[in-house]
């Protein structure tokens, strides 16, 4: 298992991102351009962190411009969305390879990890039920570095079985 050393990013340099939006037949705005930005330096934010940060360079920014943007660009392909079970929904710009994430329980934070095998879909199932699978959305969860050594703390749990207990 092998940490991305970069993000990935796949929505392009700043200079690319106008011809991106309207390749993709999205209209080419301020608050799309600022929101393709940050999430190319802050990947696996959540909608209310890119919303704080395109408020504070844009101004005033309606939260759900900013949803909306987020929605137009997911749609587009422009941008991943990453839904951890119980975790806020989070958005990256790396759309283009066949990538994991690691998911911390305590906090959510979010890493990816290439996977091994490259093409989309890595895993298949034993029976496909009549669907054409072209994806396999696999997420590993653990504790990441700051909640295993933050003290104190609920002990992790263990999801081994020990036998002969009952």
């Amino acid at each position: 298992m092998t940490l991305s050393a970069t993000n990935g990013n796949t929505a392009g340099s700043a200079g690319d991102l106008p011809g991106r939006l309207r390749a993709a037949g999205l209209r080419v705005t301020r608050p799309r351009l600022a929101v393709l930005r940050w999430l190319a330096d802050h990947p696996h934010a959540t909608a209310d962190q890119v919303a704080t940060a395109v408020r504070r360079q844009l101004g005033s920014v309606s939260t759900q411009a900013v949803y909306d943007v987020l929605h137009a660009c997911s749609d587009a392909g422009l941008l991943r969305r990453i839904e951890p079970a119980g975790h806020p929904a989070r958005f990256e710009t790396r759309t283009a390879d066949n990538h994991h994430h690691l998911v911390c329980r305590r906090c959510g934070r979010t890493e990816d990890v290439d996977c091994v095998l490259g093409s989309a879909p890595c895993l298949t199932p034993s029976s496909t039920a009549g669907y054409a699978v072209d994806e396999a959305e696999v997420v590993f969860w653990g504790y990441c570095p700051d909640c295993r050594s933050s003290a104190p703390g609920p002990e992790e749990p263990s999801h081994h079985h020990e036998e002969g207990r009952s």
